[in-house]
């Protein structure tokens, strides 16, 4: 399985990481545990998670997901054999919110723990922090990086101004700079990424993990008008807005491209990312063994140039 640096933080990645929001939401721990197995089994190493996963859900605190991870890495025993990252930043109430260099201070022990490891592989900002100076925050993860505690940190959410002014913060202080960007970006919804965020992080090799890389689950194909929603009531807010006569063009050209691969939408639109020399892995979820197939098989399909014009010109 062939492997992209990510940035020049010195780690590698396979080319999907796994999107592990799931877990305390879609997937309890048995079942969170079943899928990691046959995940790290084959070959796709690498997991995404925050503090705040699943705090948006009723009843639940924040670290849920976070805290399935960890109990599953020490019953595994098998912390060196994967990619790890989080993040950290966003409300998890009390005031614990943003990038102050208190916050991410107490905010990456509270990962630790539930983690059950003593180092985070990719630590991120989830969201930028105006209101905290970047040299702050970048001081802040720089302690960690010298601790041991991080390997490498990364920005997610960031305009493009923002994260170029961070990489000059970074070099101007002689400070670790963000090795890695968390956008949303998918098939249909190109211009967000690809206008000016897409050209800085091939500039400065920053490595790029996308985020709703099947555009919460439309992308699939499963969605075909507003009554589909109602079935998929988790997911239906965030897909309502994809569900257009553009966004169904997409699919049917998906459909069309997947046929003649013998594949399914899913692999297709991974594909179509993991192809774009931006992407280092786009970062994608499952909730079942059926769904976690789509995204080995998508890790090793190879579209050519005709099928991606196809893909283009249908979303552009």
């Amino acid at each position: 399985m062939i492997r992209k640096p990510l940035g020049k933080s010195g780690l590698t990645l396979p080319p999907i990481m796994f999107g592990a929001n799931v877990f305390g939401w879609s997937l309890d721990e048995a079942a969170g545990f079943k899928i990691l197995d046959a995940l790290v089994g084959s070959g796709l190493d690498a997991i995404d998670t925050a503090d705040v996963y699943t705090r948006f859900l009723p009843g639940h605190v924040g670290g849920e997901s976070e805290t399935i991870i960890g109990a599953w890495l020490k019953g595994r025993g098998n912390r060196d054999k994967v990619i790890i990252a989080t993040k950290c930043g966003m409300d998890m109430g009390d005031g614990k919110t943003g990038l102050s260099k208190a916050w991410i201070t107490a905010a990456v022990e509270d990962s630790l723990k539930r983690l059950q490891t003593d180092y985070i592989d990719l630590y991120q900002a989830h969201r930028d922090d105006a209101e905290t100076p970047l040299e702050e925050t970048l001081e802040a993860f720089a302690g960690l990086i010298a601790a041991g505690k991080v390997r490498a940190i990364g920005a997610s959410n960031f305009s493009a101004a923002r994260l170029s002014e961070a990489l000059e913060v970074s070099k101007r202080h002689g400070l670790p700079r963000y090795e890695s960007l968390q956008p949303e970006y998918n098939l249909v919804a190109r211009a967000g990424f690809e206008s000016e965020l897409e050209p800085l992080c091939l500039a400065e090799d920053i490595g790029v993990i996308n985020y709703y890389s099947l555009a919460a689950g439309f992308l699939t194909g499963k969605y075909k008008s507003e009554s589909d929603l109602a079935s998929h009531q988790a997911r239906g807010g965030s897909v309502k807005r994809y569900l257009n006569p553009k966004g169904l063009a997409v699919v049917d050209a998906l459909r069309e491209q997947a046929a003649r691969l013998n594949a399914t939408p899913a692999q297709v639109a991974l594909a179509w990312l993991i192809a774009r020399p931006s992407i280092t892995a786009p970062i994608a979820s499952a909730t079942s063994l059926t769904q976690l197939e789509d995204l080995v098989k998508a890790a090793a399909l190879q579209l050519d140039g005709q099928v991606i014009a196809a893909l283009d010109d249908a979303s552009a």
